[in-house]
C-alpha cells in the first residue's frame, strides 16, 4: 500500500511517465561484484517496471577512482550521465563547477529534509538546493569474521586490541591467513580509519575531521601506525592489487580468518548464501563500539535537456522511497539513508548496524570516513593514501610516517 501510495503521489505530481515513454537514465557506477550488482538491480527494476530505460555504465574499482575519472571525460566533452554514484566532497567538487541539476521539486514535496541525517545533508545539498538522492549509510569500522575460524580460535570475538591480536595469532597458528586484505590505497585507508578511532573518538576528530597537525605527528599517530605494521603482518603474500570482494571470498571460503571492511562486504556473504551468526561473525572494530565511521552512496544528479528530466526526479524518488531504502540495504549490506524505516527485514548484523547510526548520531560520535571520502576533500585523501600504503608496504617506518603524514595533509591543504 506504502508503494502504490507513493507512485500515485509521483505520478500526480508530474514526475511519472507513461507505461511506454522513451525516456532514459544514464547511470554510472563503480558497483561491479555480485552483492552490488545484485542491490543496484533492486532500483533498475523498479524504474524499468515505470516506463524508464536503464542504461547501466559500471567502471569497475571499489574505491570509484577509475569511475571519477570517467566522469571527468563525460563532463569535459559536454555529455555527463544522467546519474552518477559519487561520495563526500566528491559531490560538492562537482557542485562548485555548476553542473549538477536541482532536485528541489521531488526533495520539497516528499520531505526529505524531515527524514535524512544532517551529516548527509551536508553533502547531498549545495547552496541550499538538493543535488544528489544519498541511498545508504554505510559504516566503515567493521570487522567480519569466519564462524568456523574463530571457533577454532577459541570462540569469543575480540573486544579489545588485545583480544583482537590473540586471536589473529592463534588463526595464524592454526594455518590460514588471519587477514584477508586487498592492498589497494583505499583498503589500506579503510583500515586505518577504524585504527585511529579505536584510540579514541576525540583524537579521530582532531587527526581526521579536523586535521590538527599536533594530533597528526604525535606519539599517539605513531601507535596508530605501529598497530598497522602489526595488522601488516597476518596478511598473506600475494594481498597486493587485490580486490575488496576477493578478500571477502577469503573469509567466505574459511582461507582467511577475518576481513576489515565496510558494510558492504555483507553483501558478498549474503550472496553465498552465508547467514550471520551461522556462518559468520561482525562486530565493531575492536574499541570502536558506540562509535561510527560512514560514508553514503549518493547518487549525483547531473543537468540535463527536458527530455530525460522527468526520469531523472522519478529515479531520486525512487531511490528515496521507504521501500526501495528497505529493500536495496537488505540486499546491499549498508542501512537506510533514511531515519524513519523499520528494520523488520534486516538480518541481526543489519539490525545492529541500525541501531549502532542511530546511537553514534545521538551521541555526538558520528564520523565521516576518512578513507571514503567524507571526512576531507580527495586532496587531503589521497595525500593521506599515499603515507599510509607506503608504510603499509614497509617503505617507511612509523615515526617517519606520522611525520610525513603532518607534512601531506599540511600541503594538500595549500
Amino acid at each position: 500500500m506504502l508503494r502504490k501510495f507513493l507512485l500515485t503521489t509521483v505520478f500526480a505530481s508530474g514526475f511519472a511517465l507513461a507505461a511506454n515513454a522513451a525516456e532514459q537514465v544514464e547511470v554510472l557506477h563503480w558497483w561491479t561484484s555480485g552483492g552490488e550488482a545484485a542491490a543496484l538491480d533492486v532500483l533498475k527494476q523498479k524504474l524499468e517496471s515505470q516506463g524508464v530505460t536503464w542504461k547501466d555504465m559500471p567502471v569497475a574499482g571499489g574505491g570509484g577512482e577509475q569511475a571519477m575519472t570517467a566522469l571527468r571525460a563525460r563532463v569535459t566533452a559536454g555529455d555527463p550521465p544522467t546519474a552518477v554514484q559519487a561520495l563526500g566532497f566528491d559531490i560538492t567538487d562537482w557542485a562548485k563547477q555548476g553542473v549538477v541539476g536541482d532536485l528541489g521539486d521531488v526533495a520539497g514535496k516528499e520531505g526529505w529534509d524531515k527524514v535524512v541525517p544532517t551529516a548527509l545533508q551536508n553533502f547531498a545539498m549545495y547552496d541550499g538546493k538538493w543535488i544528489a538522492a544519498p541511498v545508504n549509510v554505510h559504516s566503515t569500522n567493521w570487522v567480519w569474521i569466519n564462524k568456523k575460524a574463530l571457533d577454532a580460535a577459541g570462540g569469543k570475538a575480540p573486544e579489545s586490541w588485545d583480544e583482537l591480536i590473540a586471536v589473529l595469532d592463534k588463526m595464524k597458528e592454526n594455518g590460514i591467513t588471519p587477514l584477508a586484505h586487498g592492498g589497494q590505497a583505499w583498503q589500506d585507508a579503510t583500515i586505518f580509519d577504524a585504527v585511529v578511532l579505536s584510540l579514541g573518538t576525540d583524537f579521530y576528530k582532531a587527526a581526521m575531521i579536523d586535521l590538527d597537525p599536533a594530533a597528526l605527528n604525535s606519539d599517539k599517530m605513531k601507535e596508530a601506525f605501529d598497530r598497522m605494521a602489526k595488522l601488516r603482518s597476518y596478511v598473506d603474500d600475494n594481498f597486493s592489487g587485490r580486490d575488496w570482494n576477493l578478500a571477502s571470498a577469503m573469509v567466505i571460503e574459511g582461507k582467511g580468518g577475518m576481513q576489515m571492511m565496510g558494510d558492504w562486504a555483507k553483501g558478498e556473504f549474503l550472496k553465498a548464501g552465508q547467514k550471520p551468526g551461522e556462518d559468520f561473525v561482525c562486530i565493531r572494530f575492536p574499541g570502536t563500539q558506540g562509535a561510527v565511521t560512514f560514508n553514503s552512496d549518493m547518487f549525483m544528479m547531473f543537468k540535463v535537456g527536458d527530455a530525460n528530466k522527468n526520469a531523472q526526479l522519478m529515479m531520486a524518488s525512487d531511490i528515496m522511497s521507504p521501500d526501495f531504502q528497505s529493500s536495496f540495504n537488505v540486499v546491499k549490506g549498508s542501512v537506510p539513508a533514511r531515519t524513519d524505516v523499520p528494520d523488520a527485514a534486516f538480518d541481526d548484523c543489519g539490525k545492529k548496524g541500525m541501531k549502532d547510526l542511530a546511537e553514534a548520531n545521538s551521541s555526538g560520535e558520528l564520523f565521516g570516513s576518512m578513507a571514503h571520502g567524507y571526512a576531507a576533500p580527495a586532496a587531503v585523501k589521497n595525500a593521506l593514501y599515499d603515507v599510509v600504503t607506503r608504510h603499509f608496504n614497509g617503505e617507511i617506518d612509523s615515526a617517519e610516517a606520522a611525520k610525513q603524514l603532518a607534512d601531506a595533509v599540511a600541503a594538500a591543504r595549500g
